[in-house]
């Protein structure tokens, strides 16, 4: 994979997977700090010890469509050759986190891609659960963060019985998306 968006995606496939009803996706942009760090947390199934200590390995996956799971593992080795890291805090039935972060400004950190196309995917694909996402930017000289929040659940309950699929529906998400990923990118002027 050659985008961050695209291996959180993988990653809240994985959630799903494991019976997550609410799935909590972040990204922070730390300018001044040289960081990026993201997050995907659930309230799924969680995973035993073994599985947790296994889970970094690409022989180890609990799909039965392939014997190899390279998306944990990619992205660790990404993160790593970027001065940064990946975590994954684990229990039984109690969910599942994995954050990881990069050095903002490595030469060889993957772009962080269609964030808002890789939220509107999984609130179309998986509409029965809540999705929540935060984006935040800190850039040097702001006084604070650039901060977008979404969370599709009350748009859902506005919807009613209808279809996400709906053209206009989908357009106004992606746009919602987009113009608020966007703006949050954007550094405040303070005068």
């Amino acid at each position: 994979m050659r985008e961050i968006s695209l291996h959180l995606l993988d990653i809240a496939e994985n959630s799903v997977a494991a019976g997550a009803r609410q799935v909590d996706l972040r990204v922070h942009e730390d300018f001044h700090g040289d960081r990026l760090w993201a997050m995907v947390k659930d309230d799924g199934r969680g995973m035993s010890p073994d599985m947790l200590a296994a889970v970094a390995d690409p022989f180890t996956t609990s799909r039965t469509t392939r014997k190899v799971g390279l998306g944990i593992p990619l992205l660790k080795a990404a993160a790593e050759a970027c001065n940064g890291s990946l975590t994954i805090d684990s229990l039984p039935g109690q969910g599942t986190c994995v954050e990881v972060t990069f050095q903002h400004s490595h030469i060889d950190r993957m772009p962080l891609g269609d964030i808002a196309g890789t939220i509107l995917t999984l609130v179309v694909a998986y509409p029965d659960i809540r999705w929540l996402y935060r984006h935040t930017v800190s850039f040097p000289g702001d006084t604070g963060r650039n901060q977008f929040d979404f969370d599709n659940q009350p748009i859902m309950e506005a919807l009613g019985d209808l279809s996400l699929s709906e053209p206009d529906v989908l357009a106004y998400l992606r746009n919602l998306l987009e113009d608020g990923v966007a703006g949050v990118r954007r550094p405040v002027l303070v005068s």
